[in-house]
């Protein structure tokens, strides 16, 4: 009996065998005999088979709803017994099933893996403003997590009303970092649920690479067919001038003073022009930081121990504010290159400060803090004469300088290693004197 209860098929021939002949013979006896003893018998048998069969049609249904609704929340546990009629149709059923739902999982893993690694912040944003899936680059790019459109604050609007597509460019400021932002918004209708996906581009980020590209190349050019002709030059123009004995006789004798200092002109020229490729070389080829975990604090006291002689002896207020100490991962030789670049453009600075300043004490101050964003920095502010209005926009430019002596080298050098950490060297406008902060993301 268990064995045919797997078998639904015959199970379902049976009962029918069964109810017609118990049907026919229960019409057989009701027309010879009339009610009878047997004639009841013979019709509750036939009452039993049609419930059998009710039974049995009502169980498979329930059996295949199981089976059915398993199916839908992904559980192909349930099956049909090996002898049912539709146990074939189910197999191919749960085949493409688990198919597609592999299919679907894989290319969800490989769109989960491609919004990882790109550099693209890209934001999805459903009818409420929420966020339901943003990638990490969100963060590098905005400096905080994203989890409604609210908190995109200016840009906020921007999301809010747009109801087909938009393509615009916005300004963002986190902390003290400033960008330019290329925003492109699209609105669409997915699985029947309004959805709004958000793409946000460094513009800033764009330019300097571009700049820093423009840079190479000349690098390049200037170091091969420029620096490549330069050397030779200073060492002939050197040669000549050890060459000239004393004993040669001009017409005039200045002529041979004009001469002698014709090729030490041409010499030192020739030096200059030399180690200023070099250091244009410096700036387009500045290595990557190896960055490592270091203190705040004690890299600037470095800095100020390493200029307090010099700062007393010249008259030099030397002041070290360290409020804030915090571990920060940084390449240390190269942010120490950052902060005597900008000490010494600072002790400079008062240096200059004309007679009716000096009633005032000269004044450099080395300073760490957090702003509200809680970005860490370092400050090198002093009481100069601090800088033009109209040339502040340049002093970040290689090769800008207002000094006589100076190469433009400094500022800009300083800037690509703040940037290269994942911050930014910034100028604050101050009422007396300049401040520079390094702003490290």
């Amino acid at each position: 009996m268990t064995r045919l209860a797997h078998h639904p098929t015959l199970v379902f021939f049976f009962t029918i065998i069964g109810l017609v002949i118990s049907s026919g013979l229960s019409l057989y006896l009701y027309i010879q005999g009339g009610f009878s003893a047997t004639w009841l018998l013979i019709t509750l048998i036939t009452v039993a088979f049609i419930s059998a069969l009710y039974l049995q049609f009502n169980k498979q249904n329930k059996h295949m709803g199981f089976v059915l609704k398993s199916l839908a929340n992904g559980d192909s546990s349930l099956g049909l017994s090996q002898h049912h009629p539709m146990r074939q149709h189910l197999e191919e059923i749960k085949t493409r099933i688990q198919s597609a739902r592999l299919s679907a999982e894989q290319q969800a893993h490989f769109l989960q893996t491609l919004l990882v690694h790109i550099d693209l912040a890209v934001l999805v944003f459903d009818s409420e403003g929420k966020v339901i899936e943003s990638n990490p680059a969100v963060i590098r790019l905005l400096g905080k997590p994203i989890n409604h459109s609210e908190d995109l604050e200016d840009i906020a609007p921007l999301v809010n009303e747009c109801d087909n597509s938009l393509k615009t460019i916005a300004n963002w400021q986190y902390g003290e970092q400033q960008d330019n932002l290329s925003i492109q918004i699209t609105s669409a209708q997915i699985q029947g649920q309004i959805r709004k996906i958000v793409t946000l581009q460094s513009i800033r980020d764009a330019l300097q690479n571009k700049e820093q590209q423009a840079y190479k190349r000349l690098t390049k050019v200037l170091t091969h067919e420029v620096a490549n002709s330069i050397t030779p030059l200073s060492s002939i123009a050197q040669t000549c001038e050890g060459l000239l004995p004393d004993t040669l006789s001009f017409d005039d004798e200045e002529d041979k003073q004009d001469l002698a200092l014709a090729l030490q002109t041409l010499a030192k020229r020739t030096e200059y022009l030399g180690a200023f490729i070099a250091r244009f070389r410096t700036v387009s080829n500045l290595p990557s930081p190896a960055l490592q975990p270091a203190q705040l604090a004690s890299i600037v006291e470095g800095i100020y121990q390493l200029h307090q002689q010099s700062c007393h002896q010249a008259n030099i207020d030397l002041q070290l504010d360290i409020s804030h100490s915090q571990l920060v991962m940084l390449d240390t030789a190269q942010i120490e290159q950052v902060l005597i670049n900008l000490t010494k453009n600072a002790i400079e600075a008062v240096q200059q400060r004309n007679d009716e300043d000096q009633r005032n004490t000269r004044q450099v101050v080395l300073k760490t803090g957090a702003n509200n964003a809680g970005q860490h920095y370092i400050e090198i502010s002093d009481n100069g004469p601090g800088i033009a209005e109209h040339v502040i926009d340049m002093i970040f430019v290689p090769f800008f300088t207002t000094k006589q002596q100076g190469s433009g080298i400094g500022l800009s050098l300083s800037r690509q290693i703040m940037i290269n950490h994942g911050g930014d060297l910034i100028y604050l406008r101050r009422e007396q004197g300049a401040c520079f902060r390094c702003v490290f993301g």
